[in-house]
């Protein structure tokens, strides 16, 4: 994914530590075929507020909801929502601030 990164992004330290949130804006079906986004098991949320701790890698596809994601340790607030392929650092810690109920597809590393 590090050619989907643009330069000016490239050289800023990313907050909480060194970890950051990687989002990709409406991916094509080609992408969410070939990582076997369907096969994936499905989980959803209401709305409301609360703190989440990535013990692994998770990669996740929205098929809808709105979630700001405040970085521990950081001001930063990384925005996602419907259609948006999202990857979480293993160590992360964050909290979300889910303003539209959230379904998603999702799967974790396994290392």
């Amino acid at each position: 994914m590090a050619s989907s990164s643009s330069p000016d992004t490239m050289d800023k330290d990313p907050p909480g530590g060194g970890l950051s949130i990687a989002v990709e804006r409406n991916p094509p079906e080609s992408r969410l075929l070939q990582l076997g986004v369907k096969s994936w098991p499905k989980w959803g949320c209401p709305t409301g507020r609360f703190p989440v701790k990535f013990d692994a890698r998770e990669t996740c596809y929205l098929l809808k909801g709105k979630v700001r994601a405040h970085i521990k340790g950081s001001s930063d607030c990384v925005e996602f929502g419907a259609g948006d392929l999202v990857v979480f650092p293993k160590g992360l810690s964050c909290t979300w601030d889910v303003v539209a109920a959230v379904d998603k597809y999702y799967k974790f590393d396994s290392s």
